[in-house]
Parts: C-alpha cells; sequence; structure tokens
C-alpha cells in the first residue's frame, strides 16, 4: 500500500468520523426538539409553574438561570483574566507560575458535585450566605475559572512579542501597553473561553442544587439572597422526582429545548461579538 492510498483511507475516515458526530449531534436536537415543540408557546414562556410542576410554565427557571450565568460570569471573568495576566505578562517562568498552572488544572478536574458541597460549606454554611443566587453564582465561578484563565492565557500567549517591545519602545509603561496593546488584541479568543463558559455554567445542576436551586418556587427573585429556580434543576426534578412524571414529561423535553436554545443564542451573541472585535484589530493592525 502506497502513501497516497494509505492518506486517501485515512481521510475518509476522519470524515465519517466527523460526519457521525453531526449525525449524533441533528438526532440528540431532533429528538429534544420532536418531544419538545408541542409545548412551547407564550404561556409556557412567561408564566410561573403549577399544579405540582405539571402544568404552567418555566419562567422563574429561565429567570434564575439567567442570574446565575449572570453571577458567575461577574466574578470568574475578572479574576480569570487578571490570573492569565498575571502568570503570562509579570510572573515569568519560575516554579511559581508553573505550581499555579498545575493548581489550576488539578481545579478543572474536580468534579461539580464535589464543587457544590464545597460551595455549601464555605458559601452557604461558613460565610451565612445561604441557599442564594450570591452562594450559587459563586460555586459556578469556581468551576468555570479554569477555563477562563487557561484560554485567556493561550490567547494572550498568541501575541507576537513585538507589539510588546514595539510598545515599549515608543514609551509606554507595562501596564499600558497590556491595556491598549495586548488585551484588545487577545479579546476575540479570551471570548471563546467566555463561550464555553456559559455553555457549562448553563447546564450544571449539581453545584446549584446544594447552593440556590429551589424545587418549586413559582416567583421571581428580588435580591442576591434568594433562592431561585433553574432550567436545569427543574429539568431533572420534573423527569425524575416529579409528582406526575407521566404528566409532566412533555415539559421536561420543553424545559430541555428552552435551555439548549438560550444557550446557542448566548454562543451566537458571543461569537458575534468575536467576529466583531476581531474584525476591528485586523483593521487597526
Amino acid at each position: 500500500m502506497n502513501r497516497k492510498t494509505k492518506q486517501k483511507i485515512a481521510f475518509t475516515a476522519f470524515r465519517i468520523l466527523g460526519l457521525w458526530v453531526v449525525a449524533v449531534l441533528f438526532w440528540i436536537l431532533g429528538f429534544i426538539v420532536y418531544n419538545g415543540i408541542g409545548v412551547i408557546n407564550w404561556e409556557f414562556l412567561t408564566t410561573a409553574p403549577t399544579d405540582g410542576m405539571t402544568a404552567g410554565g418555566i419562567l422563574p427557571a429561565i429567570v434564575g438561570t439567567l442570574y446565575l450565568v449572570a453571577g458567575s460570569m461577574l466574578f470568574a471573568v475578572p479574576f480569570g483574566v487578571m490570573s492569565a495576566i498575571y502568570m503570562n505578562e509579570y510572573a515569568g517562568k519560575g516554579w511559581f507560575v508553573k505550581f499555579i498552572r498545575v493548581m489550576t488544572n488539578n481545579l478543572s478536574g474536580i468534579p461539580s458535585i464535589v464543587l457544590g458541597l464545597f460551595g455549601m460549606a464555605l458559601f452557604v454554611n461558613t460565610l451565612g450566605f445561604g441557599d442564594s443566587i450570591l452562594a450559587g453564582s459563586l460555586t459556578l465561578g469556581l468551576l468555570i475559572l479554569p477555563l477562563i484563565i487557561r484560554t485567556t492565557e493561550e490567547a494572550l500567549k498568541a501575541i507576537p512579542d513585538t507589539y510588546r517591545t514595539g510598545s515599549y519602545a515608543l514609551g509606554a509603561g507595562k501596564l499600558q501597553t497590556i491595556l491598549r496593546i495586548i488585551l484588545p488584541m487577545a479579546f476575540p479568543n479570551i471570548i471563546t473561553g467566555l463561550i464555553l463558559s456559559i455553555g457549562r455554567v448553563s447546564g450544571e445542576t449539581a453545584p446549584i442544587l446544594f447552593t440556590v436551586a429551589a424545587y418549586f418556587l413559582p416567583k421571581l427573585p428580588t435580591s442576591i439572597f434568594d433562592q431561585v429556580m433553574a432550567l436545569p434543576y427543574h429539568l431533572y426534578v420534573i423527569a425524575t422526582s416529579g409528582t406526575d412524571i407521566e404528566a409532566s414529561r412533555p415539559i421536561a423535553y420543553g424545559t430541555a429545548l428552552v435551555l439548549i436554545v438560550i444557550v446557542l443564542l448566548m454562543n451566537m451573541l458571543a461569537t458575534l461579538l468575536r467576529r466583531y472585535l476581531g474584525g476591528k484589530v485586523k483593521a487597526n493592525t
């Protein structure tokens, strides 16, 4: 067997595997859409659940999910980006940076349910936040912090050092160079980490199970110290332990469909922002 034949066989195998992955994705999406589209209407999206969550809508769960995503990102993004800037721009290549990277990798490998127990022990009990949006957001922020650190660090490494030396040669300081040159150029790639983080936070159940999620709470939160319903936990409850599982099964599929659509919309917005900023960076360079 010659080299070209081997190459064709390898490429064919890769194409088949790629098509198989796409087919599985469309199969899952099609299954959710087919079973959930029947319950999607204006009332389902704008009212609270009733009759033991076998009727009514999922508005409190939608709002709660958006609050948790926003709260976790507000916590994780500043800390993650600043940590990555420190490791890539200030700390050099010593043992301390290597130690931080190892600990970051270990943090990303901790199961989410363990982080949920940690969040309950620290934020709910020790700090006295109780089961609240604040406790849930901080726990989810810890969950996605390693991802944001690593993606931001890789985005900063991708910026050639010539931009840094050129900025220094023009008289700019290190902080000024980072804020005005490096971060704007790296931000389109940083958004990649934010997109992945949004997707993970939106679908997590274990961390919010111990820190914020309510079984049945047909009202909207008024404070960061309130409990909320959330789409992942709501889906888990009505699919496994509701008062009437068969009656609530269509609502479970509808909830799953709404969750997927919300994640897709947020990812699309982040992708559009990335393209817009990437275009501005190319225009300026």
